[in-house]
């Protein structure tokens, strides 16, 4: 038996293991990470304070660790100052806000090496929601019009084409030469070409456009790359918000947006449903969207990510028009596209999963795996168009940090795979057949094709701190690209099968860039790096059916030198860059009949430019508020080298590209609820044809918004606002069909009339819960 003073000293042992475990819990440790609500970048740096008091910092993967609950105060440079309350010792996830004053603070490339952006060595423009919110929310080339070398032509809601430092001004009718992401899906299809106009820009809340072939992460695209940041869930909080907008031509749009949001785990659902007649005969147009995300912070190492959308339109095309129309009448629609009332309707849903896992405080891995549908049904005037795309692929990469000579080296290496099947099929358009007004009547199939496309690119990039100052960027991007066609129509239209392969030489894309910091608010940079843009199938059709597999892809060198920062006491912003793109193996769509191309590489072609943006903080007090923004695109872009057949077009300016664009705004808010903005838009000449014997004139547009917001409790908030664009009426063209030829005694149909002034007018309503 124990003796009673042994079971006193037992006693004492588990009376003193109590008291431990009841101080550890006490006394316990509250870990949490702060991100930047937007991009989900970890936020290092970050003070913590208590009743005034600076008690810790977050490390390098934003981690922070407290010693109680309470409330406390989270402070970094580029974000919004959050007073936020610890209820709970659970590992805690801490959102915030950027701000638009200080963009240069930002961190960016979250899911590739983290830094700010200050610290970049390419030339990034960063679109904020507070600029996507200038206009009306209707048409996102508002917005990317914004950033100098970006420049979006829109001829519809659904007929627009972007071009980055001039690449991609060559193609008719849509976006290619240019990556573009929603998060980490592509948007970009197997045959380069591009779609962002169908996103609902509320369901946007960032867009960063990488200018030139610099991003060996997302591929080497030869313009640059477009990534299209969603609007994110919120955690801690539950809120419902719904804005009605009304306009000229019988515009109507309708949104719903939900967040609900606990500690660790969010969901957002944004719909909404956009109708107008439009400007022009033959122009109707319907879309509604959905688009959702979700985020799940499982545990410090472990996050999912879930985002879909989904687009369902109905737009009907009038087309471009010829000089006489466009000056005496641009209100109609092309004469053949009116009487078949072509249209365009479509289906387009994405979706992807995307895993974050913590190693430890030095290796990280992403991966992302997504898929992708689009259907098609299209009756133009010489065919009916039936078309459909499944895709699929995935994403990983490896982040670390190592030591080489006692320096800090970030790191990432990773690939991606990307896959879609194309099927279309072509169909007689008999509406000539039938009364007026019956419009287009599906007739004989003249085609049926099946494409299988797919690619894979493998990167690695390396950011090396040369000094506490100086940082070193590399960076490697191999891509491969293969496509099949198969022909299944039993006699083509010239007695040929085309099925065929076409499969591109790997092609390595180095770059190399350097940033240097000459104090805490100004920075120099420059970088020298290669790009690519893939051949679509069908530019590799020869006309007697087989493919030609001689083509070479277009392929650019970039050069560039650079300067961001901020002066006047933060008063004053500005990114100013100097490049020259030279591209190779221009490919150019030679016409061998009426409706018949042929692809052939023409020459060369050199981009020399000019971007200049400042943002500046006029008066910056507690009641009033003015800001003001202003952007130059100076383009210089020419033909080095360009014989098409018999004609030689070298030393020609660029076709489909304006001499210069600027863009200058003012914003103002005040404490009492008025808000407004003013933008003013100059878009130099362009030529119209190779031979440069003709061009569009110049054109000036101004538009403004005004509103007034009521907060009336913690959980209710109103506003309202009213919107005029081309204030003076200006007649201008909104898009440019180059090179485009009459046939049968017709004028030439190069013009897009833009819309003359219009007005917008909405509610917004916030409820919080």
């Amino acid at each position: 038996m124990l003796t009673k003073t042994y079971k006193i000293i037992i006693l004492k042992k588990y009376l003193s293991l109590l008291i431990f475990l009841f101080s550890a819990s006490i006394f316990a440790q509250i870990k949490g990470k702060v991100i930047d609500v937007v991009t989900g970048a970890t936020l290092s740096n970050v003070e913590i304070f208590s009743d005034n008091n600076l008690i810790t910092f977050t490390n390098d993967l934003g981690v922070f660790n407290l010693e109680t609950i309470g409330t406390f105060t989270f402070k970094r440079l580029g974000y919004n100052t959050l007073r936020f309350k610890v209820k709970s010792k659970d590992f805690q996830i801490i959102q915030l806000h950027s701000k638009a004053s200080e963009l240069n603070e930002v961190v960016i490339d979250a899911n590739h090496i983290p830094k700010e952006l200050k610290e970049s060595v390419s030339t990034v423009s960063i679109i904020s929601q507070k600029d996507i919110e200038r206009g009306n929310s209707i048409n996102i080339s508002e917005a990317v019009n914004r950033s100098p070398g970006v420049f979006m032509q829109s001829g519809a809601l659904n007929t627009n084409r972007l071009t980055i430092r001039g690449i991609g001004s060559r193609n008719l009718f849509d976006t290619s030469k240019i990556r573009a992401y929603f998060k980490d899906i592509p948007l970009t299809n197997g045959s380069g070409e591009t779609n962002i106009e169908d996103f609902e820009l509320n369901a946007i809340s960032q867009i960063k456009i990488t200018k030139g072939a610099t991003s060996s992460a997302f591929g080497a695209g030869l313009g640059g790359t477009i990534l299209l940041n969603p609007t994110n869930a919120y955690l801690n909080t539950t809120s419902i918000n719904t804005e009605f907008t009304i306009g000229s031509f019988d515009l109507y749009k309708s949104t719903l947006n939900f967040n609900h949001g606990d500690s660790k785990n969010s969901f957002r659902g944004i719909y909404s449903n956009t109708t107008a007649d439009g400007f022009r005969d033959n122009n109707n147009y319907n879309r509604q969207t959905v688009t959702l995300t979700t985020n799940h912070f499982i545990n410090s190492k472990n996050e999912l990510t879930f985002l879909g959308s989904f687009v369902d339109f109905k737009a009907f095309i009038p087309s471009s028009i010829n000089q006489d129309d466009f000056e005496n009448n641009p209100e109609i629609a092309a004469f053949t596209w009116r009487q078949s009332q072509g249209f365009e309707d479509s289906q387009r849903g994405i979706f992807g999963v995307t895993w974050d896992h913590v190693f430890n405080s030095k290796l990280k891995y992403i991966t992302s795996v997504f898929t992708s549908f689009r259907n098609g049904f299209e009756p133009r005037p010489f065919n009916i168009l039936d078309e459909k795309t499944l895709a699929y692929g995935f994403r990983s990469r490896l982040l670390g940090e190592t030591k080489f000579l006692k320096k800090s080296v970030q790191y990432t290496v990773g690939g991606e795979y990307f896959k879609d099947n194309y099927q279309s099929q072509t169909f007689q358009n008999l509406y000539q057949d039938f009364p007026a007004g019956t419009g287009s009547v599906q007739g004989n199939q003249l085609s049926d094709f099946e494409e299988n496309r797919q690619y894979f690119n493998l990167f690695f990039e390396i950011n090396f701190d040369v000094s506490d100052k100086t940082l070193l960027v590399a960076g490697l991007n191999y891509n491969q690209t293969q496509y099949n066609l198969d022909d299944n129509f039993p006699v083509s239209t010239n007695n040929l099968n085309q099925s065929g392969s076409f499969k591109f030489d790997g092609i390595w894309s180095p770059k190399i860039g350097v940033s240097h910091q000459l104090s805490d608010q100004l920075s120099i940079y420059g970088n020298i790096s290669q790009g690519f843009s893939p051949i679509s199938l069908q530019e590799t059709l020869l006309p007697s059916g087989q493919i030609n597999n001689d083509l070479e892809p277009e392929t650019g060198w970039n050069y560039e030198i650079g300067s961001r920062g901020s002066i006047f006491k933060n008063k004053l912003q500005y990114n100013l860059a100097v490049y020259r793109l030279d591209v190779r193996n221009l490919l150019v769509a030679r016409r061998t009949a009426q409706d018949q191309f042929v692809g052939v590489n023409a020459g060369q072609t050199l981009h020399d430019g000019i971007e200049l943006s400042l943002n500046a903080s006029l008066i910056n007090e507690t009641n009033f508020s003015v800001n003001s923004f202003f952007n130059l695109s100076i383009n210089d872009y020419k033909f080095e080298e360009f014989i098409d057949g018999d004609n030689n077009f070298s030393g020609n300016d660029l076709t489909g590209v304006p001499s210069e664009v600027l863009n200058a705004g003012l914003d103002f808010s005040s404490k009492i609820g008025f808000f407004g903005n003013i933008n003013f838009q100059h878009v130099g000449e362009q030529p119209i044809t190779d031979s440069n014997n003709l061009y569009s004139e110049n054109y000036n547009l101004t538009n403004f918004k005004i509103g007034y917001q009521k907060t009336f409790s913690d959980k209710i908030q109103l506003s309202i606002f009213y919107g005029l664009n081309n204030v003076f009426d200006e007649k201008y063209a909104s898009q440019i069909l180059i090179n485009t030829q009459g046939f049968g005694g017709s004028q030439p149909r190069y013009f897009y009339p833009g819309n003359p002034v219009n007005y917008y007018a909405g509610l917004n309503f916030n409820y919080s819960f």
